[in-house]
């Protein structure tokens, strides 16, 4: 059913509206007027169905529970609990009273998740470059030059050793047998157990030919329970016949196969290797980023499946960006890894890093030191908006989970630039050092 409306037009004599006891000049009261809510009930209204079912939470409260789980790195559970104890964060939602009970089940926002998608959650960034743009803290200017950079999502599993996957895909074979009734000739349970723990004593003593050897007596188990199943089940249910393929495969795949198999409940996770020194190989999916060159603002960000080379993800990263914005950047600055593309890709010229400095123009070559400016970005997003280390499941959770870092990096950056205006208008006239004298205070808005 179409959702109900967050606000009421019956007042309450026994409680104070929350506009008339909190701050007006807090950061977020200011964003919670500045952003345009009524585009949200237009664009997903459309999504629900008209007079079936109970109505529906209001979408302002669950467009600003998950603005302010990616702004503050909280979960879920942790966004809806502190909910109640921050009455900024109801008004931020769209409550005009305190609320004393929990909105909503986290699991909500999981179904909701999942009803808007990957293509609707870039509205919730869209927004957020909307309301920079009213704001004038993002012109057209800003975008003239951007900079293009790659990096790794990590999908939350554990790392795919070969002996814990084929622990894995036994000890879920056999679950899943126990639960349709079939009887196993043997479970291994015991077996595999002990088998994988000495496998990893036998590794960590460099003893590598008795782990090998731990390591082919769980194959073994794996391959006879699959036997097995398959002998004793000639229809299995759904879920047993998608788990029983995915085991056959980790059973046969061999070191050196392409599209290997990593986690038994995450297929889409892909090894990727960045180069890096201190961690040789990660697994999840790619994610290209698009950011303003000396502004930082986030203008456009996509999770990408199938390792593609960084080269091939330019136009696209480029044209999200335009979509998002509304304006077309004129000047792309990308590393070496993006070699290869044509030095124009419609009508955007495209710079690729560690040029020589003697063949440019001073001005020229500050530009091309700006590209660099991205990798804190990066750092950023993984480090305080939950793109470290992915938790939602599938290839819509990659997508959604990268868009959604996205908005929680542009809007602490709205946060902050809202609190410098506040100290400015405040102390205007004074000689003031306003870089100390935010340094000072804006941390009282970080996530803790």
């Amino acid at each position: 059913m179409k959702p109900k409306s967050g606000t009421s037009d019956q007042g309450d004599l026994f409680r104070s509206r929350l506009d008339q006891i909190l701050n007006r000049r807090h950061p977020l009261y200011r964003l919670a007027d500045s952003i345009d809510w009524a585009t949200f009930d237009k664009d997903f209204g459309t999504l629900y169905v008209e007079k079936v079912g109970r109505p529906g939470l209001p979408i302002r409260l669950l467009v600003g529970l998950h603005y302010l789980k990616h702004a503050y790195n909280v979960s879920d559970e942790n966004v809806v609990e502190r909910f109640l104890e921050n009455p900024y964060w109801q008004y931020f939602c769209g409550f005009e009273y305190f609320q004393h009970d929990f909105p909503l089940d986290p699991t909500t926002l999981v179904k909701w998740r999942k009803r808007i998608g990957p293509k609707g959650m870039e509205k919730l960034l869209q927004v957020t470059l909307e309301t920079a743009k009213n704001k004038e803290y993002l012109t057209e200017k800003h975008l003239e030059r951007v900079n293009v950079d790659t990096t790794v999502q990590e999908k939350a599993i554990a790392f795919p050793t070969d002996a814990r996957l084929y622990h894995k895909a036994r000890h879920i074979l056999v679950r899943l047998a126990k639960k349709n009734g079939i009887a196993l000739r043997q479970t291994y349970e015991r077996l595999g157990k002990r088998a994988m723990i000495m496998q990893g004593r036998y590794s960590h003593a460099r003893q590598a030919k008795r782990a090998r050897r731990e390591q082919k007596r769980l194959r073994l188990y794996l391959g006879r329970v699959i036997r097995d199943i398959q002998r004793k089940c000639q229809e299995p249910s759904e879920q047993l016949a998608i788990m029983l393929e995915r085991a056959s495969q980790i059973f046969s795949q061999k070191r050196s196969d392409s599209k290997k198999l990593y986690s038994m409940q995450a297929p889409e996770v892909e090894c990727i290797a960045k180069g890096k020194v201190h961690k040789k190989y990660e697994f999840g999916c790619k994610v290209s980023l698009v950011s303003t060159s000396k502004e930082n603002w986030i203008v456009g960000i996509q999770a990408l499946h199938g390792n593609p080379y960084d080269g091939h993800t330019l136009k696209d990263a480029l044209t999200q960006a335009e979509q998002l914005t509304g304006w077309r950047p004129e000047h792309a600055y990308c590393d070496k890894g993006y070699r290869g593309e044509p030095t124009v890709i419609d009508k955007t010229a495209v710079h690729l890093a560690n040029k020589r400095k003697k063949s440019m123009k001073p001005k020229e070559w500050s530009w091309f030191k700006r590209r660099s400016a991205i990798e804190p970005i990066i750092g950023h997003t993984k480090a305080d908006h939950r793109m470290n280390r992915n938790y939602l499941k599938g290839e819509d959770g990659d997508k959604i989970n990268a868009i959604l870092a996205g908005c929680g990096f542009n809007l602490r950056k709205l946060l902050r630039a809202i609190l410098l205006y506040l100290f400015k208008e405040r102390f205007k006239g004074d000689s003031i050092d306003w870089v100390s004298l935010f340094g000072r205070f804006s941390r009282l808005y970080q996530p803790a």
